[in-house]
């Protein structure tokens, strides 16, 4: 049957459900791929490897994928500074993902030219996931 904009709106219209795709993808390990992992795990090694990824420097990368904050680390900002942007710059990093509902509860420790960023994610399924993070101003 073709669609026709003469029959009433409600056979005109196709609803679809919005599934979220599988998060199936390959487990990183230190220089080698070690199979492959999904759901939370595959979330998990997400959130670190998008925090750890420079954004805008890598062309294999979109423009929404990688995090701003190494120009933050190493450089002399005041710690209010950091507790105000830090937040934001890992927020914009994660929240474009699908799997993603919402970025919180941040505690920002700095020592030296080293951040210790712990926050908690919480995905569209509802699983908490408390992840942390050390950055290096290497």
């Amino acid at each position: 049957m073709a669609l026709s904009p003469l029959l009433p709106e409600e056979e005109r219209v196709v609803e679809i459900d919005n599934v979220p795709a599988p998060s199936k993808t390959y487990a990183l390990g230190e220089g080698t791929i070690d199979g492959f992992i999904d759901g939370e795990t595959a979330l998990r090694q997400f959130i670190s490897k998008a925090i750890r990824t420079a954004r805008y420097r890598f062309l294999i990368y979109d423009d929404e994928y990688g995090c701003e904050i190494e120009d933050l680390i190493g450089s002399d900002v005041t710690a209010e500074l950091l507790q105000s942007e830090i937040p934001q710059i890992i927020t914009d990093a994660l929240i474009y993902d699908d799997r993603i509902e919402s970025v919180s509860g941040f505690n920002i420790e700095r020592t030296g030219d080293q951040l210790y960023v712990s926050f908690t994610v919480t995905s569209i399924d509802g699983t908490l996931i408390t992840e942390g993070v050390t950055l290096n101003g290497d």
